[in-house]
């Protein structure tokens, strides 16, 4: 699922290639994915791309015109993607054919553009076409972005809940951003195990966690930021140092890496970086250890 590393660097690529330029057209492929109807999807060609950038790990396309600003806000979910393209068909799309593609927007000279595409059998893909961007009820109901907290208001939020920590960095009424990847990456570089409860944490602690959210999210963001749009997918993976790396080395003490599995995901640790050498329950077998 792209988070924040993805989504920021997603939008600064296309900010680059379509602020200031018109949208000509928009083809819609899936008209499930469309969860909005007035502005409809048709409001938007002949309008002008002011600027491309994120909300928590929403897009945000925003376009001006006689009428005001409208945006285009996707939300790409576990599967979906942007493909910029310069040679893109002038042929408008096939309503629910097999191709990935479930919305193209045709901008700037004819040819270019984006589409967005989801593959897999599980349609989460969504987009809204709004007037203000808190119309979209997902985005009114998020918590602050996680790079915008200072240290205070993260121990606050911490402080708050007594979820473990790992369920709450990925809750994005809580704190938007980050997902079950990089909470991973966060809570390794934090050395905390993913069961250790919020409201529970030392000063110390919360210290680390705030500082590791910040680097590693900012280092990510950077790295990925001077790539292609296509190659974002392997250069986040060849950046990632337990999440995915389920019996590899960790590459900060050497210890194999752990795996915790669910019935539609899982998690990845270190046990002598973050739990003490401990080995975590599965949650498929057996209750959580602390």
């Amino acid at each position: 699922m792209p988070e924040l590393p993805e989504v920021s660097a997603i939008a600064a690529y296309l900010d680059s290639r379509m602020a200031g330029l018109p949208i000509r057209r928009v083809d819609v492929a899936s008209l499930s994915v469309l969860k909005t109807a007035d502005p409809p999807y048709t409001a938007l060609p002949g309008r002008v791309v002011t600027a491309v950038d994120r909300i928590g790990k929403y897009l945000v396309i925003r376009t001006a015109g006689d009428d005001g600003e409208i945006d285009l806000v996707i939300h790409l979910s576990r599967a979906g993607w942007v493909r910029w393209s310069g040679g893109m068909s002038p042929r408008p799309l096939k309503p629910g054919g097999k191709s990935p593609i479930a919305l193209r927007v045709h901008c700037g000279l004819p040819g270019e553009g984006f589409d967005v595409t989801e593959v897999g059998t599980q349609k989460r893909l969504a987009a809204w076409i709004v007037r203000d961007t808190s119309d979209v009820e997902r985005i009114a109901g998020l918590g602050p972005d996680v790079l915008a907290v200072s240290r205070d208001e993260f121990g606050a939020i911490l402080r708050a809940h007594s979820s473990r920590i790992k369920n709450l960095i990925t809750d994005q009424r809580v704190i938007c951003g980050v997902g079950n990847a990089y909470s991973d990456e966060i809570l390794h570089t934090a050395k905390l195990s993913p069961f250790a409860t919020a409201k529970n944490l030392t000063d110390e602690q919360i210290d680390a966690l705030h500082g590791a959210a910040r680097s590693v999210l900012l280092d990510a963001t950077a790295r990925l930021e001077d790539s292609e749009v296509a190659t974002m997918k392997s250069e986040k993976r060849t950046g990632l140092r337990v999440h995915a790396r389920t019996g590899l080395p960790c590459p900060v003490c050497g210890d194999t890496v752990r795996e915790v599995s669910y019935t539609d995901r899982s998690f990845q640790y270190c046990p002598t970086c973050q739990t003490g050498g401990k080995v975590l329950a599965d949650r498929r077998m057996s209750r959580l250890l602390k």
